[in-house]
């Protein structure tokens, strides 16, 4: 008997800590696929994902299956093994991908495998708690327990960082932290320094507004007794004498000329060269990309980067003058009127307003017939209307979701129907302020349609938002009201029904 007959027996007799102890006891690099398969599988089987540690075995099981995606994406055992994976992490909505791409790679009858209808149980399950988010723990519980966790460890890491004096102890340092953060955020990119009197943690978005979201709300929740220690910044921070090195080269403001083109009142597009990247040999595109994005992240400031910067392209060869030093970028933004002090709050606090042409259909997708609305999350209303999910994915992974709630507005009439439309809405919206929060959500916008009317928000503890919608519908005299997350194809949540037909688009 061979090693892999011996874990199917294991497996067989749901003995899946033997799997675990004897394949993790192999060096990694002598392992092979098939077994690290039945370890992926023996990971997913006894996780917890109610315990961090579960959560650990299942991003290890997901990291060990994602290293054979370009020989197993058209196999059905890794994609139902990837998707329980996801699917016990609750990111239902990248569960569902491979759920759906397993059921069309069913080999049929195999009393070894899950059944069809078992798969297709899955699905409906996934997009359920799509519909209606139930996270094992939510955005706000997720927040709380790391800076928990950090307060805990955030002394050993200042001990760390003072005694690293020659800088070779960054990998252990980055590894701590990243343990630390990742009870909150899947995903999370950051940055740790001194400034010569606290130190430092700094949450970088790198350019996406939805993740400036949740790291606006994770800083604004940091303790007391973290603060008196630690800065907790959110973006890159401008400085002015800075390089950066790759491998032997190391390039700075004065090494890269910028071509500055207005776009809009505010907005503009930087073109860059940088003659010194183009002659280092082994920097390909996208290094030099990143590389030269990321230095005017740290020269300018990543959120006034965000916030004016609307194109940003690299150069193959020096456009035509006038142009300016990247170390001359602050000085002549700000010469053309650009607040380059602005913080990540006045960022997010910035609306657009917008208008639409609706959809004379009642049974159109929802927000299908708005007029005019406000946002200041355009990205998740684009993703939205062209049915997309990305930002949607990434949110709920972390266990925030981005919603609205919904409700008719053909009962308000009269010659100040539009008055009173709107007064519903902030009516709704001090209501949902007082009793759920900042700790619960973020408004994020709305908008009025022919039909119904939409509040907009971010819930980082949704079943305390919908409670209190809830609430308020059954006061008001509307005949119904409901709650629909920013997802095209998902399904509504009734939140109040007065009448058989819930409006549902």
């Amino acid at each position: 008997m061979n090693l892999l007959e011996q874990c199917q027996i294991w497996h067989e007799n749901e003995e899946h800590g033997k799997i675990i102890d004897t394949l993790e006891a192999i060096p990694e690099e002598e392992r092979g696929q098939e077994l690290d398969l039945e370890l992926a599988r023996a990971y997913n089987n006894l996780a917890d994902p109610e315990e961090e540690e579960g959560r650990r075995m299942l991003r290890r099981a997901v990291g060990l299956m994602k290293h054979y995606e370009e020989e197993l994406r058209d196999d059905y055992s890794w994609n139902f093994r990837m998707g329980y994976a996801y699917y016990l992490l609750d990111q239902e909505g990248t569960a569902l991908n491979y759920f759906g791409r397993a059921l069309e790679l069913h080999p049929g009858d195999n009393p070894l495998i899950n059944t069809r209808s078992e798969i297709e149980d899955l699905i409906q399950e996934c997009r359920d708690r799509l519909s209606l988010p139930r996270f094992t723990e939510n955005f706000r519980e997720r927040t709380a327990k790391t800076w928990e966790a950090f307060a805990g460890k955030e002394a050993d890491l200042r001990r760390l960082m003072d005694e690293d004096k020659k800088h070779e102890r960054g990998d252990e340092l980055v590894a701590v932290c990243n343990e630390i953060l990742q009870l909150a955020f899947e995903d999370v990119s950051f940055e740790m320094g001194f400034n010569g009197e606290k130190h430092e943690l700094i949450l970088t978005p790198e350019g996406d507004r939805m993740k400036l979201f949740q790291l606006v709300y994770f800083r604004n929740h940091a303790p007391a007794g973290v603060l008196e220690h630690w800065n907790i910044l959110v973006g890159r921070q401008p400085a002015e004498n800075i390089g950066l090195r790759f491998g032997d080269w190391e390039i700075s403001g004065d090494d890269m000329r910028i071509w500055i083109e207005r776009q809009g009142e505010e907005g503009v597009g930087l073109n860059a060269y940088c003659e010194k990247l183009h002659n280092a040999p082994g920097v390909d595109e996208n290094q030099m990309w990143w590389m030269l994005v990321t230095l005017v992240d740290q020269i300018l400031g990543e959120i006034p980067h965000m916030r004016y910067v609307d194109s940003f392209e690299v150069l193959d060869r020096p456009g035509e003058e006038p142009s300016v030093l990247l170390s001359e970028l602050p000085q002549k933004l700000r010469g053309m009127g650009l607040n380059l002090s602005i913080g990540p709050e006045e960022l997010l606090a910035l609306y657009n307003g917008y208008h639409m042409e609706p959809d004379n259909d009642p049974d159109a997708d929802w927000r299908m017939d708005v007029i005019a609305g406000s946002t200041c999350c355009v990205p998740i209303l684009n993703e939205y209307l062209n049915g997309e999910k990305g930002y949607m994915d990434a949110l709920h992974g972390d266990g925030a979701v981005a919603g609205f709630l919904c409700y008719p507005v053909d009962g308000f009439t009269g010659e100040n129907r539009s008055q009173q439309i709107f007064d519903f809405r902030d009516s709704l919206e001090a209501v949902l302020e007082q009793q759920a929060g900042a700790d619960a959500m973020t408004f994020i916008g709305g908008a009025t349609g022919i039909y119904y009317g939409y509040v907009d928000f971010i819930a980082w503890d949704l079943p305390t938002v919908l409670t209190a919608a809830r609430v308020f519908f059954e006061e008001s005299t509307l005949p119904w009201a409901g709650f629909h997350t920013f997802r095209r194809d998902a399904m509504s949540v009734t939140l109040v029904n007065r009448e058989d037909k819930t409006g549902e688009g």
